[in-house]
């Protein structure tokens, strides 16, 4: 049997084999095992890849586990897959844009507050 080994593909992506046996604990990948040697797949590798993707995208691992779930390799149209994961793109993008405003908010009420402590100290020293 061909595959990787928790090391090779824990080297390749640059994460923990902690971090890929918790994966596989939530469903994420399935490798083979071999004793207590765990063998993972070019699917495990995909998904590992989508996963971390998914993540850096704000997705929770849920939300990468059902998108990847939803790939069928028997179907040529993943229209549902594509739509879902522009769904989820725009939830987070929105909810990201939300952030930033009000941090923007935040931070010009912290220069106005600022601005204010430094004309006193300014008036008080004269």
């Amino acid at each position: 049997m061909t595959g990787y080994s928790i090391q090779d593909l824990a080297g390749q992506f640059n994460v923990t084999h902690r971090a890929l046996r918790f994966y596989e604990s939530k469903g994420l990948l399935a490798p083979a095992k071999r004793g207590q040697t765990r063998i993972f797949s070019e699917r495990d590798k995909t998904r590992l890849m989508l996963t971390l993707r998914g993540k850096k995208l704000g997705f929770s691992l849920e939300e990468c586990r059902d998108i990847i779930d939803m790939y069928d390799p028997s179907q040529s149209d993943d229209t549902r897959q594509l739509l879902r994961l522009c769904q989820k793109i725009t939830q987070h993008r929105s909810a990201l844009l939300e952030k930033m405003n009000a941090m923007e908010a935040t931070l010009k009420l912290m220069d106005e507050v600022e601005q204010k402590c430094l004309d006193k100290l300014l008036e008080n020293a004269d």
